[in-house]
């Protein structure tokens, strides 16, 4: 039942993982005072963000500093992290959603930010908030099949464009709640970058083993949340019906017979809303789930790998650690790691 979906690795190490934070300040109640004459057009009460999504606050970079600008720089730290030369990494992959061109590729650029060698491949992978997840598992296919030793794969999402453009939108004297509640997703966004560079774990002491993970699609869901820097239009109750109802159907015919009893559970940041629900369909405890989202807001492909860096100190070795993540389209994804 499982077959290529689920993947066991032999020798994969994260040698390191890094973020970096985005420098401003964007809080909850701001977007709130942007949006005034938005809600006292439609008799509605601020605070919405913060009372449905859990959302305090997020990050936004300076004017002019780009999602590459952004992913190079946690490429950056995560380079030094590792200790290794970077003229031994041989693929970079960007994973980010949020990118200014169709052409070339965001990877092109974190490459020659990084000073990256001319035999190190590059290229982005796209697949809404699992991309990080799949980049970490072609890197480690890659890395086993002793084509590489080292790959990067890097994040970096930004957040200006799409919160001035929905705040916008709304404040068109046509704007109704419909409109909100289609476009309250993007509120809730956050920016911010990640990155790891993975490895041989046999040749690199204190890394930290890839285990196994799978991959599960239900794409009949694929209309329920569709973006661009322009707008993001989510139908938020299905989108997380459908997204709790595939990981839970994942979960169940996944093969493992242990994942009850993980040391930390990374999951993909949205909100308080689901994440509560991901707790209570999967059966975790509550207790082991680190959250970010509340003042970093959903960081898109970003979340996890920020996520781990923020709690990376506080675990110790041979816990265990699951990455676990739901992307629009819908895509679901597990990877294990052994600290």
């Amino acid at each position: 039942m499982n077959g290529n979906a689920s993947f066991t690795f032999d020798d994969i190490g994260v040698v390191s993982v890094a973020n970096v934070h985005a420098p401003e300040v964007v809080l909850s109640s701001d977007i709130d005072d942007r949006l005034a004459d938005f809600y006292e057009r439609v008799d509605a009460s601020p605070g919405l963000l913060q009372n449905l999504a859990g959302i305090t606050e997020r990050r936004q970079w300076p004017v002019g500093f780009s999602f590459m600008d952004a992913a190079a720089a946690a490429g950056e730290s995560a380079i030094a992290k590792s200790g290794i030369d970077r003229a031994r990494i041989g693929l970079i992959v960007d994973s980010s959603v949020c990118r200014e061109r169709l052409e070339p590729s965001s990877a092109v650029t974190v490459h020659n930010l990084l000073g990256l060698g001319t035999h190190c491949m590059n290229y982005d992978i796209s697949n809404a908030c699992l991309g990080f997840l799949n980049g970490m598992h072609l890197a480690g296919v890659m890395i086993e099949s002793g084509q590489i030793d080292y790959a990067l794969v890097v994040d970096g999402e930004g957040t200006r464009e799409i919160h001035d453009n929905t705040i916008a939108r709304l404040d068109d004297p046509a704007a109704t709640m419909d409109d909100l509640f289609e476009n309250f997703a993007s509120l809730t966004l956050g920016s911010g970058s990640a990155a790891m560079v993975l490895g041989r774990h046999s040749e690199n002491p204190g890394s930290h083993q890839v285990i196994r993970g799978f991959f599960r699609a239900a794409t009949e869901h694929h209309d329920l949340c569709v973006g661009s820097l322009e707008r993001m239009r989510t139908d938020t109750r299905a989108l997380l019906d459908a997204g709790t109802d595939l990981a839970k159907i994942a979960w169940d015919n996944a093969d493992k017979s242990d994942w009850h009893d993980i040391d930390a559970y990374i999951l993909h940041q949205v909100s308080v809303v689901h994440t509560q629900a991901m707790i209570d369909v999967l059966g975790l405890d509550a207790d082991r789930v680190p959250r970010t989202f509340p003042t970093f807001g959903n960081i898109g492909p970003a979340a996890i790998p920020f996520t781990l860096a923020s709690v990376a100190d506080t675990l110790v070795a041979d816990e265990r650690v699951l990455c676990m993540g739901i992307g629009s389209g819908l895509n679901a994804s597990v990877i294990e790691l052994l600290w």
